[in-house]
């Protein structure tokens, strides 16, 4: 067997740098919101938005570093798989944020009736 029989698929090959990049930001991005947590630095929104941040950019480099989905791999259709089920997650999410919203706003409130 020779190097020449162990094709690539299309898919490109990370370097040590690529993996240190990631590794560096995964652990920024754990450490930072969970300083921000622990410290109270700022008031409850803020930090959930921030939370929620760098929970997105977390999902992208690894994404990006460690699963090496990218437009060239396997002619786009890994991206395209990725994009269809980010899609899908966020339509499960919104869907069910809606649907819990609009029972606690319908429900019927329990009122105290007096007894004669």
């Amino acid at each position: 067997m020779n190097d020449t029989t162990h094709a690539s698929h299309g898919a490109p090959h990370a370097s040590r740098r690529t993996y240190v990049i990631g590794f560096l930001l995964s652990v920024v991005l754990t450490a930072v919101p969970f300083w921000l947590v622990m410290t109270g630095p700022l008031d409850a929104t803020t930090t959930g938005v921030l939370i929620v941040g760098a929970a997105i950019v977390q999902i992208l480099v690894h994404t990006v570093c460690f699963l090496h989905v990218n437009t060239q791999s396997e002619g786009g259709w890994t991206l395209m798989a990725y994009i269809f089920t980010a899609v899908l997650v966020l339509i499960v999410i919104a869907g069910s944020l809606w649907i819990m919203f609009h029972l606690n706003t319908n429900m019927m409130p329990m009122v105290d009736v007096p007894s004669s």
